[in-house]
């Protein structure tokens, strides 16, 4: 049995989220706090080791389905303008977040980013896309600031 990139990529990545998970374990658990400083790090460690493991798991079954004299596909075009334009964007963000505050920035970068990624040609796609602008910025902004009392960004010109 041979394996492919993605195989390799999911084994790596499984291998780094299992080492690191079991570190998670070590760290200092408070006493008057349920959720310690590793509760996070193991949500996020069980769902890459999870997904690495489904990555493997369609890798090798792909190539069991795929017959051997079959040509290569053709590669994908690159789009280099496309990589830079997301780069100035979450720059963008960057500078935005500590002028607008982080409910009005991240709408505006959820939005921006779905936009140069596949723009909406309809009224339709567009109330879609600022449904998700704004479903992303209230259902992370209660998370953390809520949930997690994790302190979020205001905005020093909306204060909000």
């Amino acid at each position: 049995m041979r394996l492919g990139r993605d195989s390799f990529a999911g084994l790596i990545f499984l291998a780094v989220s299992l080492a690191l998970l079991v570190q998670s374990f070590g760290l200092p658990q408070l006493p008057l706090v349920p959720v310690g400083p590793g509760f996070y790090p193991r949500i996020v460690l069980i769902f890459m080791a999870v997904t690495s493991a489904t990555l493997i798991v369609q890798d090798l079954l792909a190539r069991r389905a795929e017959p051997a004299d079959v040509p290569a596909p053709a590669q994908p075009q690159r789009a280099y303008g496309l990589v830079a334009l997301a780069f100035v964007i979450v720059a963008l963000y960057l500078v935005l977040l500590p002028l607008l505050g982080y409910r009005i920035a991240t709408v505006l970068f959820v939005a921006a980013l779905q936009a140069i990624l596949e723009k909406p040609t309809t009224w339709r796609q567009w109330a879609v896309l600022a449904a998700i602008a704004i479903g992303t910025s209230a259902v992370t902004y209660l998370v953390f600031e809520r949930y997690l009392s994790v302190l979020l960004p205001r905005g020093s010109w909306t204060n909000w």
